[in-house]
């Protein structure tokens, strides 16, 4: 089950890599999948901007998703241990090196 998970994961990584440098910035970027000023295109340079970024939109969810399951999956059964509890058992009970005279 861990497999899979990790699988989509990093196919989602992959995608939303993909879908954030196909994007136009706004001095030009990379902007592959615009431009042109005809208008025989299949989609203006609005609708794949707005499809582009919708795009992202849900490949960042499914990325945040898929960490927190891994997250879960990774910690599920396992006690919780507290650095504290390691300290306190490793301390010595009675305190080495000279004694204080109480005064008796």
């Amino acid at each position: 089950m861990e497999t899979l998970v990790l699988t989509i994961h990093i196919l989602i990584a992959l995608a939303l890599v993909i879908t954030v440098l196909l994007q136009r910035s706004e001095g030009g970027g990379l902007g592959i999948g615009g431009g042109g000023g005809g208008g025989g295109g299949f989609m203006t340079a609005r609708g794949t901007a707005n499809l582009l970024t919708r795009m992202t939109a849900i490949l960042a969810v499914g990325f945040f998703a898929t960490t927190i399951i891994l997250a879960v999956m990774a910690g599920a059964g396992k006690t919780p241990v507290s650095i504290v509890d390691d300290v306190i058992r490793e301390a010595p009970a009675k305190p080495v090196g000279p004694v204080v005279p109480t005064g008796q």
